[in-house]
Formats: structure tokens, C-alpha cells, sequence
């Protein structure tokens, strides 16, 4: 089994807790994950709201349901009984010991106002993605913790082969992709997917009557991935209100399908864009819905870099899930339009930029955005990364480095 790099966090909020959300895409291994907490790292009782029976006695009597539970208990699809959460608070109320409730859901909590008012602080929320590619490699340390170090540990590195990469983008990190190694098979899976979480958890959470318009929304999204998301543009493309695509949006943003990287700017004036931009949730889901394949991938040149980059901001956004320096995913771009692709930054307010190359050779333009941002943040800047399909890694002098895109999930002595 492949370990899952959030365990240690989930068990940590199990012993001061009394609540913990794990939320996360449908079928990004949540309920393997819980049950085997259950069965290996902290014991508790399991049921699933997936079976009719027991998502009845939830929606019908939620007072009473939890009630006859035995604690500590694990809720798995929690969120498609919303009446629960106000019952889990009175429960909470009346005995404050941490770990009772660990509940999983395929909806964002922060979206479903019953839970996340009704248990606030009372609550912690985690998040699960697919595998990330360190957890495939079954790499221990974070890429993460290493940018933030006082001085950057340079590894050697094995390969930065195209096709692998290539390889790594089509697959994705769903763990039923990752079993199936026929791409037709992988195609016919990412459909399913997509169907169930329409004809499911959009429809439990909204009613819309056309949903037939989110998959070509969604397809449109996959084309313009790692992009300034320009909602009026979208929604002409689409022929529909604005009003209307931002609803899609925010239902396929709660479902875990997309994600917003939002930018990154300062309280020094107005020199920066503060549009957002709009990621796909898996690369894998992301070619599947534009129909590519390898040799397709490999001949378009401007969509691979996009698709380089929403790579790489995903496994940015899973390590930060689980790494020792807590971060949180932007990006910088200039009303100028000088950009970085990635940037992080700390509690403290210390930032690393992350510039996205698929090439394996760089020139001295590549380095435009991060000494730009370095200027604007000043000693907050703590170092620049390009990250580029070569072998080397390269000083450039100032902190700033080019690195083996492959050194995000390598493992190393």
C-alpha cells in the first residue's frame, strides 16, 4: 500500500480535536485511508452515508443517528447528510473530548454552510488529493522544506527524460489511473468519473437543471489550465451569463474538479493583476477531457507547458498538505505583465518563486520574473527555482537556481 503523507497530520488532529474533516476529490483514496486509521493507527467504529439504508436514518432522525453511534466513529461521505453537522455540534457540546468524529466528504467544507458554521471551531479540515508523485516514489521529505532552507541542498538526479514526464502528466495521480495501464481503459475511467460527480454531487448540492453544459465547461477550463481565468471571456465562449459560470465554477471548485491559485500581491500599491488562476484538479482528468495522448501532448508545444505547470502546481499544493513549513500556492504577475509562475509563502511572510520550464536549456529572460520579485519582496525573498526538464542544477547567483523539474518527487539518502 502506498503510504499516504497527510497520516501524520490526521492523527495529530485526532488526539486535541473533536472533529475532523478529511475532504477531497471522489476516489482519491479517502476511505481507504480512514479505514486503515481504523484499523492500524487509532480504533473507531466505520460507517458510509454511500449505503441507502444509513444515509436515511442520517437525513431522517440526524439527532438520533448520532446518538446511537459508538465513538470514536468514522463517517465516510459525510457531507451528503448536511443535517448531520448540527447534530455532531450538540453532541460535541456535551462531551468535549477530542477524536469522536472523523468524517470524510467529496465536497469542499467550506462550502456547505451547515457544516462549517455549525462546527466551527470545533473542527479541523484536511485535504487529500490524488497521489502525488513523491508519495508514488515513496519519498519521506518534502520539496517544500527544502526551498525554505537557510541554504538549498543540491541532489544529484537521475533522469528528466520527456517521455517520463509526459507519462506522469496522462496518468495523473488517481490511484484507479494509476491500476489501469491501458490508456483506453484510463479514458473510459476518467468518463465514469466525471458522470458520477455530475449525477451526484453536484446534484446534491445544487439543483441545475442543464447540467449537460458543465462537461463542455469543463473541457473548455482543461484547454485554458495554469491561466488568468477571465470570466467574461468563458462565459461568451460558452454562451451563457457570467452569473451562471461563476455558479459552475464554484459547484466544480467545491467538487474538487478544479482549484483557483489566486494571486499573490503586496499592500504597497495597485502594480499588481489580482486575477486568479484557475488550475484542473489532475492532469490526468485534464488529457482525458482534451482527448490527448502522448505523441499529441509531445507535438504541442504551448499546451504542454501549461500542462507542465498545472502538474507542478498540484504536487506544490498536495506537499504543502503534509510539509513541516506551512505554506500557502500563488502566483505573481505585474499589471506589466512580468509573472512567476508559482510562488509560496510562509506564515512569516518569506516567499520562494517558481518559475515552470518544459525545456531542457534556459535563457537569461527565464530569470525576468524572479528578479522581479525579488525586487518587490525584498528580504522576504528567501530564493527563485526554475524548474526545467534538464539534468543539472544550476546557480544563477542571488538565490536563484535552475533545478530538475524530477527533484519535486525524487528520493534522496
Amino acid at each position: 500500500m502506498i503510504h499516504r503523507q497527510i497520516l501524520q497530520k490526521l492523527l495529530d488532529a485526532l488526539r486535541d480535536t473533536p472533529v475532523v474533516y478529511l475532504q477531497g476529490p471522489r476516489q482519491s483514496g479517502k476511505s481507504t485511508l480512514v479505514q486503515e486509521i481504523a484499523s492500524n493507527h487509532y480504533p473507531a467504529h466505520y460507517t458510509t452515508l454511500d449505503r441507502s439504508a444509513v444515509l436515511a436514518a442520517a437525513q431522517n432522525d440526524p439527532e438520533g443517528f448520532v446518538r446511537g453511534l459508538a465513538r470514536p466513529v468514522i463517517i465516510d461521505e459525510a457531507q451528503r447528510a448536511p443535517g448531520l453537522a448540527l447534530a455532531i455540534k450538540v453532541a460535541v457540546d456535551e462531551d468535549r473530548r477530542p477524536g469522536q468524529f472523523l468524517l470524510t466528504g467529496s465536497a469542499g467544507a467550506l462550502a456547505l454552510p451547515r457544516l462549517a458554521e455549525s462546527l466551527a471551531g470545533r473542527m479541523e479540515i484536511l485535504t487529500l488529493w490524488p497521489f502525488s508523485q513523491s508519495e508514488l516514489a515513496g519519498a519521506q521529505d518534502t520539496f517544500i522544506d527544502r526551498l525554505f532552507h537557510s541554504t538549498f541542498p543540491i541532489f544529484p538526479t537521475t533522469s528528466a527524460a520527456e517521455h517520463e514526464l509526459v507519462r506522469r502528466i496522462i496518468v495523473g495521480g488517481f490511484p484507479e489511473a494509476q491500476a489501469r495501464t491501458a490508456p483506453a481503459r484510463r479514458r473510459a475511467w476518467f468518463t465514469s468519473y466525471v458522470d458520477a460527480i455530475l449525477q451526484r454531487d453536484i446534484r446534491d448540492l445544487a439543483n441545475i437543471e442543464r447540467l449537460s453544459e458543465i462537461p463542455q465547461l469543463l473541457a473548455l477550463v482543461a484547454s485554458r489550465a495554469a491561466q488568468l481565468l477571465n470570466f467574461a471571456d468563458l462565459a461568451s465562449t460558452l454562451m451563457v451569463p457570467q452569473t451562471t459560470l461563476k455558479r459552475y465554477i464554484s459547484l466544480m471548485e467545491t467538487t474538487f474538479l478544479v482549484r483557483m491559485l489566486p494571486a499573490w500581491f503586496t499592500n504597497i500599491g495597485k502594480r499588481f493583476s489580482k486575477a486568479p488562476k484557475l488550475l484542473m484538479a489532475d492532469t490526468g482528468l485534464m488529457t482525458s477531457l482534451l482527448g490527448l495522448d502522448a505523441d499529441r501532448l509531445t507535438e504541442n508545444r504551448v499546451l504542454l507547458g501549461h500542462l507542465v505547470e498545472n502538474f507542478v502546481a498540484l504536487e506544490l499544493l498536495k506537499q504543502t498538505g503534509w510539509s513541516r513549513r506551512a505554506c500557502k500556492l500563488f502566483h505573481y504577475r505585474t499589471r506589466t505583465g512580468v509573472e512567476v509562475d508559482l510562488l509560496l509563502e510562509d506564515a512569516s511572510g518569506n516567499v520562494v518563486g517558481i518559475e515552470v520550464k518544459c525545456a531542457a536549456s534556459l535563457t537569461k529572460r527565464d530569470l525576468w520574473g524572479l528578479n522581479s520579485l525579488r525586487e518587490i519582496a525584498g528580504s522576504r525573498f528567501v530564493r527563485g527555482l526554475i524548474l526545467y526538464n534538464g539534468v543539472d542544477v544550476v546557480s544563477f547567483g542571488n538565490d536563484i537556481f535552475a533545478v530538475p523539474l524530477s527533484q519535486l518527487w525524487e528520493k534522496f539518502s
